[in-house]
């Protein structure tokens, strides 16, 4: 791994990273329950907005011209 692209380019404990995943996690646990609702909305917006192709509305990312 090249070290001066990552953000964390020292080298920490096993216990460190465990805590560290742990604490990140728990972040992203209390962020989507607080706003869910939120996130959802804006999901919905991106959603309605995105293209569809008529004759293939399944795929996500239809060609556009």
């Amino acid at each position: 791994m090249n070290t001066e692209t990552t953000p964390f380019a020292e080298l920490v404990s096993d216990e460190t990273a465990f805590a560290l995943s742990e604490a990140l996690h728990w972040l992203a646990q209390e962020c989507e329950a607080k706003y869910f609702a939120q996130i959802q909305r804006h999901l919905a917006t991106l959603y309605e907005a995105r293209p569809v192709d008529p004759e293939q509305p399944w795929n996500i990312n239809p060609p556009t011209e």
